[in-house]
């Protein structure tokens, strides 16, 4: 069983402190994925995890070994770089054994494990190709199969797909989750992309500055977003956020007065948590503002009010409309779409349930972080 624990890891250079004091535990056998903006930590902390880094505080435990001093070839890791790392002289064969021949294991024992790796990944046919002659997809394969040989207990990929192109890295997301469930270790990726994230992860944590914003699963962080950077960075396209105030409406309901005279109601999970007089940022996911007519069926309770559509983004199944509200940008979505005017004013309804309530002067969710 290869758990790994971050308990209190600190990194700095000098006295720059860039990955805060942060705690992790990742379950044998899970997938998780370390997403944020450039510069958030995530790529140093699975450096760090490697051995690749140094820490410069608290503790990394992987199994059950605390591993702050070991060197990287003891601790049982794999890692897939970026940029793919391949010997260029070498053979597919050859790149794929190598790691294997300098830790001096039987030819019968290299010859065994590169087959296996290579049926796995479909490597059959390129083994003896030069990486020069091959694909950037198939490179990656090939990366992927020399971490393969070793039998980690860590498989550690850092940004593995950033190289390639939209379409291969559809496919190659598709390729890594089927080796998650051939080989079932542990595997930690890291990646900015946050579709990548919420495609291939268990759960997936989200860095900003050092700091840990939130853990959950792809569903959780994009249902339940603890403050207002998660919520703009799960989500394509990204939630919509709105400044609003809370003020009394008639018949005791309180409302959330937006920019334009537009009011909606206070959300019901949201009523007990806000209080007249206070200012909230309202977040509203595309789907959930859609033209009349044109959306999903079961909305629930929903308000509507009219916009002007200034672009429309056809993208055939559905097309993204972009509309103001006040000074602010809003996208909503066109399910079973038809031709958009330009500057055509549609009337948008707005599923309340769906909607997203966080306090205005901390960005956290009104809501707080566990609930749902």
């Amino acid at each position: 069983m290869t758990e790994v624990s971050l308990q209190q890891v600190v990194k700095r250079y000098g006295q720059l402190e860039v990955v805060h004091a942060i705690d992790l535990e990742i379950r044998h056998s899970e997938f998780v994925v370390l997403v944020g903006p450039s510069g958030c930590g995530k790529s140093t902390t699975l450096r760090m995890i490697a051995g690749l880094e140094e820490i410069s505080d608290g503790k990394i435990v992987i199994g059950d070994r605390v591993v702050n001093k070991l060197p990287p070839r003891d601790r049982n890791i794999s890692m897939v770089f970026q940029n793919y790392a391949l010997y260029p002289h070498m053979t597919v064969r050859d790149n794929l054994g190598f790691g294997l021949k300098i830790a001096k294991h039987s030819d019968s024992e290299i010859n065994k494990r590169v087959e296996e790796a290579a049926e796995i990944l479909g490597l059959g046919m390129l083994m003896d190709r030069l990486p020069a002659e091959l694909s950037g997809g198939q490179r990656q394969r090939v990366a992927m199969g020399r971490a393969i040989v070793r039998n980690p207990d860590v498989f550690l990929f850092d940004e593995p797909l950033s190289n390639l192109d939209a379409k291969l890295r559809v496919q190659m997301r598709t390729e890594i989750k089927k080796l998650h469930k051939r080989v079932n270790n542990t595997i930690i990726y890291v990646t900015h992309d946050q579709v990548e994230a919420m495609t291939l992860a268990d759960r997936i944590v989200i860095m900003r500055d050092g700091h840990i914003e939130q853990v959950g699963t792809p569903l959780e962080v994009f249902d339940h977003p603890v403050n207002t950077f998660v919520a703009s960075f799960i989500g394509s396209p990204p939630m919509n956020q709105l400044d609003g105030k809370v003020i009394a409406g008639e018949g005791g309901e309180n409302q959330i007065a937006l920019a334009d005279n537009i009011t909606i109601p206070v959300p019901n999970r949201a009523k007990a948590h806000v209080q007249v007089g206070q200012y909230v940022i309202v977040g509203i996911r595309p789907d959930d503002l859609t033209p009349k007519n044109h959306g999903m069926k079961d909305s629930g309770e929903t308000v509507s009010f009219d916009l002007t559509v200034s672009i429309s983004e056809p993208l055939g199944t559905e097309t993204i409309l972009f509309s103001q509200i006040g000074t602010k940008e809003v996208q909503g979505k066109m399910l079973n779409p038809r031709p958009i005017e330009g500057d055509e004013r549609l009337n948008f309804n707005l599923s309340l349930d769906r909607v997203h309530v966080f306090d205005a002067s901390t960005g956290q969710n009104v809501l707080g972080p566990h609930h749902g």
